[in-house]
């Protein structure tokens, strides 16, 4: 330095106080890469929360805990600040554990994170998430009633109240609780809206509903008011019409999907899935009578769009949505945690896969990084705790790993050179020298006191190793390895030994089996004898593994210079290049040799088809693997879309198919019918696996040959000729535009009459004409006939034309339950009897009808099982062998009242009802009450008044229509509505009206 002694003095102090912070550093520096130390990993993070709000226990527990040496400390974020502990005394930590007490929605809802720190850094936690759930209850209002007509279909709403989280099951008790409904084709309840379906609603479906709700996720349920359910006794047919509708879908990779689909309609709708442009996947599955859709597993190539179509007699509806895929952030590279020597280069990588792509950040002792990591004369500052994050809208994964930079002179404590290595007479040897040292040092060796340099047979490569080829024992002795760098240097040393080398002695023959035979491969060799020897065996360079594929492999070691391989049934798939090494410690050599395994021949390629007619088609295909013996024939085999699992045969001109053809012609086949073949070959060894089918083709179209069978008829209405017979199966139709043409004349006439019937589907028809007279005897026949031409007639077959209907009938109510009908009997000598049918006209359906029959000599019956005062309608039919005649006029008759009345009474300002007391029937529940409805002839709701008594006084209007609906009430449920209008002010001439009151049984 410069200057008086002052000015040297402070340089000296200065230069003290650098090398005093230089040896404080490297105190740090040492005990920071201590070598059993390390960084934080996390083996308990947090999770995703969902406190219920009327939960007894008053807390929520965050779990953190980390690994680490020396022990990590914790710190806890909220939305990415940092939690005060002392300046909220709702929290407290436990261990790295986050207990929140009496916990505050307002206050406490958000994502947490846990914060771990040693002396290596700091990592950061995945976040999780803390929310309230809840689930409340339904309103306390009434529900109105659902009127519909039977046969109609019907929607209940659930509405279910306000909730969280949105994951919620639906289910529909039944007039009380637990009685639930039973879901099937004709019910459904969607788990996505909780709204119950019934497609086609019965007389059964009667009843009081209520709409039950469950939240697992804070194991919860509610109930709704009980919604009444009221059909109407009017059939409806109606066409299928979808009402639960899936919506456009994401969907993630692995995860499972479903998808909704219901329709109303009556009859009950058909439900049917599919994939457009494409099959369905194969790891679907439908359920709740084809309502659900099943995805599992969902991949990519399950996206598209799917397609639910419901369809019944009455008509069709299609819905389509798409199903898109997507997938939650996957790494594809990470990081690990790695020691970097000091002023070397590093590049940290993360690569992360998804849909959408994600993004990818970085944080290095918990705070974000943006640099790029790619480091280029790495520093201890680069040492640290390091976190890659990857983030798309489906979630987020976290990478960690720590950077340890290190400097230190070179060391073996823990690498030595080996002390003893072994070579083999005129083989190679490496001796590997790898020390611990940062940087990187410089390598040189010795042998004995002579230093060791590069040369045609001597190698020092650059991670320090040593090489010599074709050894022998003038290299036997002991080699030093030295490192160095500019912190230090050090030595190690090792011992090599040269042995005898192996040779193989009997070596293993090309081997031919057939399919099922067993053969074997020989293998010995000679090895010092200071040395173990063990023998392996691959295929085609695959080791044979002894344990899985023991049942056509075995060892058989002869002594302990053999290795000798047997192999067991051997298959078409044993066929290969098998290889015996033998080998020591110190060499190995090989062996080896081909073994053909001859067996039936693998399947036919490519199968494709060509030159298509209406009965053949020409089929080509690719030879497949002969197995090593020849193919002597093929055999070709078919399928028609009318029987999709079956395979049969196909007859092939010529009959026989050489071995040697790549073409054969199918005959015989049906004409305008879906097909696919596939093709097999023989050879003298056995039979192969079939082709893969071939595209679909479609023959071309013939004319029919196929007239309709069991051609009848008979019956039906007067003046009328009724021609039946069984239709033609679809896949006799040969040709599109299939349909009949109906030929008859009368017995003694000669003229045929022919008409038309273009549905194909058709299994009668019916003839009218005034001039045909009653049971005249008909010659009828049938034949098919499409776009080519017509078909053969069938067989001929007589019939008779219809009957007269009987007329002038009557009938006459004897009682509450009985009456007689009479009628004048029909003149024609073929009747055999007559069929009376009776049912009341607004509670029954004429199918469910009762019967009489009575024999061609009685013209009245009596009827019973009638209800009381009751509307019934009846008909009169005469049959014969041919079937039954045209019914007569429908009478209507009522049956005697057995039931009470009640009457209306203008009081002052209000009218009052009163009936007198209902006696039930022995089949029917004792009377509870009655319940009476009281509301204005333009509104569905009003007063609903409940009593025990025989009467009730209801207020009275100045004007206005007004409806008086009553009921009675019983254990069994409430009875039919008797209703009256009112027009006020009320004429007096309607009081004392009388009106029928009826209940259930």
């Amino acid at each position: 330095t410069k200057g008086a002694g002052g000015a040297k003095l402070l340089g000296v102090e200065r230069c003290y106080t650098m090398l005093f912070m230089h040896c404080k550093n490297m105190q740090l520096i040492n005990k920071k890469y201590d070598a059993t130390g390390y960084g934080p990993v996390f083996e308990d993070q947090p999770v995703e929360t969902i406190y219920p709000e009327e939960s007894p226990e008053a807390k929520i527990t965050m779990s953190c805990r980390a690994r680490a040496n020396p022990p990590a400390t914790y710190q806890w974020r909220l939305n990415s600040r940092s939690i005060d502990l002392d300046g909220d005394n709702h929290y407290t930590q436990v261990g790295g554990d986050l207990v929140i007490s009496n916990p505050i929605k307002n206050k406490h809802v958000g994502n947490y994170s846990c914060v771990a720190t040693n002396d290596y850094g700091t990592v950061v936690s995945r976040e999780a998430g803390v929310r309230f759930g809840y689930l409340d209850f339904f309103s306390s209002e009434e529900r109105e009633a659902v009127h519909v007509k039977e046969g109609q279909g019907a929607v209940l709403l659930c509405a279910p109240p306000p909730h969280y989280p949105h994951e919620l099951s639906f289910r529909w008790i039944l007039n009380e609780f637990p009685i639930f409904i039973t879901l099937d084709k004709r019910r459904f309840v969607s788990q996505t809206t909780g709204n119950l379906y019934i497609s086609k609603v019965d007389l059964s479906d009667s009843g009081n509903y209520s709409c039950f709700v469950s939240s697992a996720s804070i194991a919860k349920s509610v109930f709704s008011k009980f919604i009444p359910l009221v059909p109407l006794t009017e059939r409806w047919k109606y066409p299928a019409d979808i009402k639960v509708k899936f919506p456009d879908t994401y969907a993630l990779v692995g995860q499972n999907v479903t998808m909704e689909c219901f329709a109303l309609g009556n009859p009950i709708p058909q439900i049917r899935w599919k994939k457009m442009n494409g099959e369905l996947p194969s790891n679907h599955d439908v359920s709740m009578a084809g309502a659900h859709l099943h995805l599992y597993n969902v991949q990519y190539e399950d996206e598209g769009t799917y397609e639910c179509e419901a369809l019944n007699s009455k008509g069709k509806d299609w819905h389509r949505a798409r199903v898109s895929v997507e997938a939650f952030p996957e790494w594809t590279e990470s990081i690990n945690s790695t020691e970097k020597d000091i002023s070397s280069d590093y590049t940290m990588s993360c690569v992360a896969s998804g849909k959408p792509k994600p993004h990818v950040q970085w944080l290095k002792n918990s705070y974000y990084d943006k640099r790029d990591l790619r480091f280029s004369a790495l520093t201890f500052k680069d040492s640290g705790m390091y976190q890659c994050i990857a983030e798309n809208r489906h979630g987020v994964i976290y990478a960690n790993a720590e950077l340890r930079v290190i400097a230190c002179a070179p060391t073996f404590e823990h690498n030595p050179v080996k002390w003893r290595i072994l070579g083999a007479k005129n083989g190679r040897v490496v001796i590997e020298c790898k020390p611990k040292a940062a940087p990187k040092p410089s390598f040189s060796w010795s042998k004995g006191t002579e230093l060791l340099f590069n040369s045609t047979r001597v190698l020092i490569w650059e991670d320090g190793s040593l090489e010599i080829l074709n050894v022998t024992e003038a290299d036997e002795g002991r080699y030093t390895c030295f490192a160095e760098n500019n912190r230090g240097k050090a030595n190690s040393t090792g011992s090599l030994s040269i042995t005898e080398a192996t040779k193989i002695t009997l070596a293993p023959s090309n081997a031919d089996v057939t399919v099922g035979e067993s053969t074997h491969m020989q293998c010995a060799a000679s090895h010092d004898s200071t040395l173990d020897i063990t023998f392996v065996w691959t295929l085609d360079a695959h080791s044979i593994d002894f344990d899985r594929e023991g049942s056509h492999y075995e060892r058989n070691l002869n002594g302990g210079s053999s290795g000798e391989l047997l192999i067991k049934n051997t298959q078409l798939k044993h066929s290969g290049r098998y290889t015996c090494t033998a080998q020591t410690p110190v060499d190995n050599v090989t062996a080896s040799a081909n073994l053909v395994v001859r067996g039936p021949p693998g399947s036919p390629g490519g199968v494709r088809v060509e030159e298509i007619r209406d009965k053949s088609v020409r089929l080509i295909w690719s030879r497949g693997t002969d197995n090593h013996s020849p193919i002597s024939k093929y055999t070709i085999q078919c399928r028609d879309s009318f029987s999709q699992e079956d395979w049969r045969d196909a007859t092939t001109s010529p009959p026989d198919v050489e071995g040697n053809a790549e073409s054969a012609t199918v005959v015989d086949l049906f004409p305008w019918t879906e097909y696919e073949f596939r093709v097999i070959a023989t050879n003298t060894l056995g039979t192969g696996d079939p082709s893969s089918p071939s595209p679909k083709v479609t023959t071309l179209e013939a004319v029919p040959v196929v007239a309709p069978s069991d051609i009848g008829g008979g019956g039906g209405t007067s003046r009328e000729l009724t021609i039946t017979w069984t239709p033609v199966q679809p896949q006799y139709y040969y040709g599109r535009n299939f349909g009949y043409i109906i030929a008859f004349k009368p017995r003694d006439g000669y003229e045929w009459r022919k008409v038309t019937v273009a549905d194909p589907g058709a299994k009668h028809y019916v003839h009218k004409d005034p001039s045909i007279l009653a049971s005249t005897e008909f010659e009828v026949k049938v034949k098919a006939f499409n776009s080519k031409g017509e078909g053969p007639y069938s067989l001929m077959a007589v019939i008779y034309s219809a009957q007269d209907a009987p007329t002038s009938v009557g009938a006459r109510a004897l009682s509450a339950t009985e009456a007689i009908v009479w009628w004048l009997p029909v003149t024609q000598h073929t009747v055999e009897g007559y069929q009376v049918r009776y049912w009341r006209k607004a509670e029954d359906s004429e199918t469910s009808s009762q019967r009489v029959v009575v024999s061609s000599r009685e013209n009245q019956t009596r009827l019973d099982n009638m209800r009381p005062d009751s509307h019934y309608l009846i008909e009169v039919k005469a049959y014969n062998a041919a079937g039954y005649g045209p019914p007569s006029q429908h009478l209507q008759i009522y049956t005697k009242k057995a039931r009470t009345y009640f009457y209306l009474r203008l009081k002052g300002t209000s009218v009052n009802i009163a009936w007198e007391h209902v006696e039930p029937l022995a089949n029917e529940s004792t009377i509870d009450g009655y319940k009476v409805l009281y509301r204005q002839a333009s509104k569905s709701t009003g007063m609903l008044f409940t009593t025990g008594k025989r009467s009730i006084d209801l207020p009275m209007h100045k004007d206005g229509d007004y409806i008086v609906e009553v009921r009675a009430h019983s254990e069994g449920g409430d009875g039919a509505v008797a209703q009256i209008r009112i027009s006020a002010p009320i004429p007096r001439s309607l009081c004392n009206q009388a009106v029928r009151l009826a209940w259930p049984p």
